[in-house]
């Protein structure tokens, strides 16, 4: 009997027609698959009604993956029926699985039990963040969240800073969307004038918005408006 595959399928970053982000190609596939592992069951859901599946949706079977309390035997369970030669999907919250995600510990045991792993073309903030920055694309750190604390916060972004300047690395870092407000702030009175800095707000959707200025220019402009929007924050000193 033949193997079955493990299929990446990337999911879409905010409110955005699914056409806009998703190949025709991946979608019929999301739209078969009727055994799926997920970061959150309530958004893969979503996205499953979103690629309209061919299997009603109370009938497809999602896994709910815990990056702290699901086991790696549950997970080998969760993947055992593509040894019977089915396929399952892994999706993430939001963008590419197993990227900044706890799908990776799925991908590494499919890799262990011999299943071959598929992925597939989709959105991932931190790519088109990159893109889009005007900043180095050749060498580049992405830290996903700060500390909240924040005196922790300001240390870590010093640090942040003096690799940028000492490695010439782009940082890329995201945040909790209420606290936008703040680590915006906190860049401002951290990170030196002439360090360049880009916010990235809401990708892929009708309110994305993709700015890159001086730490200086930034303190003479009005602050982005973020509201509460998922958004990258990305500096090169």
């Amino acid at each position: 009997m033949t193997t079955g595959q493990l299929h990446l399928i990337p999911v879409g970053l905010g409110d955005s027609p699914i056409q806009n982000w998703l190949p025709a190609q991946t979608q019929q596939l999301a739209q078969s698959l009727t055994i799926y592992i997920a970061e959150n069951a309530k958004t893969a859901r979503a996205f499953l009604k979103q690629v309209e599946t061919t299997t009603p949706i109370q009938e497809i079977t999602i896994h709910t993956l815990d990056k702290r309390g699901t086991s790696a035997q549950q997970i080998r369970e969760w993947l055992q029926p593509l040894k019977d030669g089915a396929n399952i999907g892994l999706v993430s919250e939001a963008g590419c699985p197993a990227v900044a995600d706890p799908g990776a510990a799925v991908v590494a045991a499919a890799h262990t039990m011999g299943i071959e792993v598929v992925p597939h073309v989709g959105p991932s903030s931190i790519l088109l963040g990159l893109m889009a920055s005007g900043l180095d694309g050749q060498q580049f750190a992405f830290h996903g969240y700060p500390p909240v604390n924040a005196a922790e916060r300001s240390k870590t972004l010093k640090d942040w800073e003096a690799n940028s300047r000492k490695h010439h690395q782009t940082q890329l870092f995201i945040e909790t969307p209420y606290r936008n407000e703040a680590v915006f702030s906190a860049l401002l009175s951290t990170l030196q004038p002439t360090t360049r800095l880009c916010i990235g707000r809401a990708l892929t959707t009708a309110d994305q918005w993709i700015c890159t200025r001086t730490v200086a220019q930034w303190a003479k402009a009005s602050p982005p408006e973020f509201n509460k929007q998922p958004t990258i924050f990305l500096f090169l000193a």
